[in-house]
């Protein structure tokens, strides 16, 4: 579904090159010289023949006076004629640019000497007719007599101006007529490479084929083994846009430690938990409470999940995740049941909320004994409920295993989600995966209405005043958007795609809901019309398992952006933080997270007319040089909410470099 881009050839066959307005030099062909006389010419003679020339133009009626010299006929006569513009002089014989002057005196010159020559010819035709017959020219020339030879050389003379008039008109018309198109032909001409970079890029694309875990090294030669760039540029550019970053001395780190014990047998009570949010905001959310049961020594009940948030899925655990799975993978690190026990059941559960991004101490001293009371304990809340940093390294190892071994989507989900990959990496293409959060629901909670209309602003305010746990209800959304905290639009989303050199024939998959406001999606389906969905690449009847489960379809769409070459995101929620995290888990697959504050301020800058879009786009990378998912380490911040969350960079933690393991 790519763009092909077609060349033609322009219709008066004109070459390019020589009509280029980056060509110069001059283009003159001479013509080939002929002699009156077989007289051997010297150096003196050949030096003259410019003057000689002029004179025998100014009399171009060929005259055949007495006082013609002997001296004059054997000159070695040679005619320049040029073939530059037609702003140029023609020579020694002035020719108008409009042809209309010196067609009218040409036309009689032409009548005139047609006359005298077909008169003259005629008399000794018999004689030319032998001596073209039987000899060459030079033999001929030799044996004519003084007339003839005279008379031989005027009709060639004039029949060679006569071609070089004729040739001339014909190029004062062809540049009078075709002028302006060759100009616009030369100065489209960088327009025409760079479309032709893109192709060849596209070409290349094609021939690329995916290998699961092949080195990068052999991904990014598969890419430009094709051979088909032109310059050493081309390739770099090309390789850096879906190579992933140096990771070559960093490995996951997960493993249980040689001293690690199995969970005893007694348990200090059993928890109970309603893992809440979407998706990736509950994903999180169980990874905490199995670190928490680990902590307090405590029986996990398998989770149930929220079914009252925005989407309203009605999806349980055993329908998002291989639950058998779930339960097998941690048997060695805590207890986890599919229900409680019969003599449990009747305990009313005592229900507790535990504090956000709490350590490990808090579960230890306030939460463990209210469990060894009540025995059953229910948390109303489970995500953020673990800090980020300063826990045990057994812990945050634990929480890692949870999230990249343990939870693994149901059979259907990883299914659909792999078919969908594979069709995404049609013809061996490699894809990005698009997280384009500019859904009505997050425009509303972030106040964010950039580009849209009064009328749709006004319908996320009301939206946000209806939704009560929304703390925050009067939003500048022009401050927050210079600040960074705004998703990007899906104009600034193809700007910023197009500015990092991603061709217009890029296949990207979306992972998102559909993007809110009239008309938004246009500019960027308009730039990069190869776009995705699982709704689009999959069949009605493939879907309709799916359907009415945004759970399950997020998690189709999680497969999908965690397996492609690049993932973007435009907002940091926790989609964009779980595919970022466990990419940079999976060795560190190329993730793109935009610097929104300064990019947004120069796409201001560029709707201003205050910079170029050369200028633009060598800022945007620049920009991003040090944001496509290289490691790094994770630091604290001095508050919580506002430090990096450990489930976007699990380095350190789960990731180690290699030396230290050794």
């Amino acid at each position: 579904m790519g763009h092909h881009h077609h060349h033609h050839s322009t219709s008066d066959g004109i070459s390019q090159r020589v009509n280029s307005p980056r060509f110069s030099g001059p283009m003159t062909r001479r013509a080939h010289s002929f002699k009156r006389n077989t007289t051997n010419t010297n150096s003196d003679n050949n030096n003259n023949i410019i003057n000689n020339t002029n004179n025998n133009n100014n009399s171009s009626s060929g005259t055949s006076t007495s006082g013609a010299t002997t001296t004059t006929l054997s000159t070695h006569h040679e005619i320049d004629v040029n073939l530059s513009s037609p702003r140029s002089e023609m020579g020694t014989n002035p020719v108008s640019l409009d042809g209309f002057e010196s067609s009218s005196v040409l036309e009689r010159k032409h009548h005139h000497h047609h006359h005298r020559v077909s008169h003259r010819v005629s008399i000794h035709g018999n004689v030319i007719k032998r001596f073209l017959l039987n000899k060459p020219i030079e033999s001929m020339v030799v044996e004519l007599g003084l007339r003839e030879r005279k008379k031989l050389g005027h009709w060639m003379f004039l029949l060679f101006c006569g071609l070089c008039i004729f040739l001339g008109l014909v190029k004062i018309c062809a540049t009078g007529w075709f002028g302006s198109a060759i100009e616009r032909a030369g100065s489209n001409q960088d327009s025409i490479d760079s479309i032709t970079r893109l192709d060849l890029m596209d070409q290349s694309s094609r021939e690329y084929e995916s290998r699961q875990g092949g080195s990068d090294v052999e991904r990014t030669l598969m890419m430009v083994s094709s051979g088909v760039y032109s310059t050493q540029n081309n390739r770099a550019e090309y390789s850096s846009i879906w190579s992933k970053p140096n990771s070559e001395n960093f490995t996951q780190c997960v493993h249980r430690p040689k001293s690690h014990k199995k969970p005893d047998a007694k348990t200090n009570g059993y928890i109970l938990v309603n893992a809440n949010g979407g998706l990736n905001q509950m994903r999180f959310g169980i990874c905490d409470m199995v670190a928490v049961a680990k902590i307090m020594k405590a029986t996990l009940v398998l989770p149930s999940l929220d079914h009252t948030s925005y989407w309203a899925d009605e999806s349980g655990f055993k329908d998002l995740f291989d639950w058998q799975h779930f339960i097998e993978t941690l048997r060695d690190d805590i207890h986890i049941v599919e229900t409680l026990p019969p003599a449990y059941a009747g305990i009313e559960p005592f229900h507790k909320t535990p504090i956000s991004w709490s350590k490990v101490s808090y579960y230890k001293a306030e939460v463990l004994p209210l469990l060894k009371q009540h025995k059953v304990m229910y948390f109303t809340h489970t995500d953020s409920r673990i800090a980020n940093n300063d826990i045990p390294s057994s812990i945050q190892k634990l929480r890692c295993r949870v999230n990249y071994q343990a939870l693994k989507y149901s059979a259907p989900i990883e299914a659909h989600g792999n078919t969908l990959v594979s069709r995404m990496r049609k013809n061996g293409s490699p894809y990005l995966a698009l997280h384009l959060r500019y859904e009505k629901d997050m425009l509303a909670f972030t106040g964010c209405s950039h580009s849209l209309t009064a009328e749709e602003d006004e319908e996320l305010r009301r939206m946000r005043y209806e939704v009560s746990h929304w703390k925050e209800k009067e939003i500048n959304g022009t401050e927050r958007r210079l600040l960074g905290g705004c998703p990007l639009t899906p104009r600034e989303t193809s700007l910023l795609l197009r500015g990092l050199g991603f061709p217009p024939s890029t296949r990207i998959y979306l992972v998102a809901g559909e993007a809110y406001g009239n008309g938004t999606m246009q500019y960027l389906e308009d730039d990069f019309p190869n776009i995705f969905s699982h709704s689009t690449l999959s069949e009605d009847e493939e879907l309709s398992p799916f359907k009415n489960h945004q759970n399950m379809l997020a998690g189709i769409d999680y497969v999908v952006a965690l397996q492609s070459d690049v993932f973007v995101y435009t907002y940091d929620g926790n989609m964009a933080k779980a595919v970022q995290g466990h990419r940079c888990f999976e060795h560190f697959k190329k993730t793109i997270n935009p610097d929104k504050m300064y990019f947004v301020k120069l796409v201001d800058k560029l709707d201003e007319g205050k910079i170029s879009w050369k200028k633009f786009s060598s800022k945007v990378k620049e920009l991003h040089e040090d944001r496509v998912g290289a490691p790094y380490l994770r630091e604290s911040g001095e508050f919580p909410k506002f430090e990096e969350s450990f489930y976007a960079n699990p380095l350190p933690g789960c990731i180690c470099e290699t030396r230290q393991e050794k």
